[in-house]
């Protein structure tokens, strides 16, 4: 199996329609979607306030429009492209992207993949893509690393001593946390998932709830106190006005 090398296209070449569908077989097993669509949520949640990316997973990048009659590339488990419209795709075609390939690529490593992936794959992304990151992770292994392209050649990233691989594209980490990738901020805290967030402004909620309560039983409590001195204190003028005391001029 080989690798196109760089070529140079006919000025009058036709390119195949922009609206080409992903052509990608299902992902392994359940853990690698599982993986893929964690990967993807929780970028999304963290950049919900940005509209110049685009981030997917398991569809067809077409970097070539030869590319349709071969078998021998499959799509990225998971992908980022900066500085591009973030709008729904069916498949990323580069010549319709202003030329744009990813900028991050993720692949999730399997019994019968793994060997493309560190090798083939690792081989086009380099040479072809020249994408600047390059990341792969066994979701039932954890086997996890890292590579940044430096002088058209992937150099490994460095872990740093919480495990944790830095992505300069993304400016944040990589890491596995309870057997899952996930991303990491500059100081190590852990991105969370949206359902995460929803569980957390939940837990805040009630806590505020319990608070309120508390605060309110407080008051209750106090405005009973300050009842029950006014009816000591009523008492005791009752009575000193019985022995003919003023409470006034006391």
């Amino acid at each position: 199996m080989s690798v196109a090398k760089d070529f140079e296209l006919p000025k009058d070449i036709i390119f195949p329609s922009a609206d080409l569908e992903s052509n990608e077989p299902p992902l392994e097993t359940y853990l690698h979607l599982q993986q893929m669509l964690l990967l993807i949520k929780c970028l999304d949640w963290w950049w919900r306030d940005l509209n110049n990316f685009f981030c997917a997973g398991n569809i067809t990048i077409y970097y070539s429009p030869r590319q349709r009659k071969s078998s021998d590339f499959r799509g990225p488990d998971f992908f980022v492209v900066s500085d591009t419209e973030r709008k729904p795709r069916d498949s990323w075609v580069v010549w319709q992207e202003d030329g744009k390939y990813p900028n991050l690529i993720i692949e999730l490593l399997s019994d019968s993949t793994a060997a493309v992936d560190k090798g083939l794959k690792k081989q086009i992304y380099q040479d072809i893509f020249r994408t600047p990151e390059y990341f792969w992770f066994g979701p039932k292994n954890l086997e996890f690393a890292g590579f940044i392209l430096v002088g058209g050649t992937y150099q490994p990233i460095e872990q740093n001593p919480q495990g944790l691989l830095w992505s300069q594209q993304l400016s944040l980490y990589l890491g596995v946390y309870e057997q899952k990738l996930r991303y990491f901020t500059a100081e190590g805290v852990l991105i969370p998932t949206p359902e995460e967030v929803a569980e957390q402004e939940k837990q805040y909620a009630e806590q505020e709830k319990q608070r309120a309560e508390q605060e309110k039983q407080r008051a209750e409590q106090e405005k009973q106190r300050a009842e029950q001195e006014k009816q000591r204190a009523d008492r005791l003028a009752a009575k000193l006005r019985e022995l003919n005391i003023d409470p006034e001029n006391l």
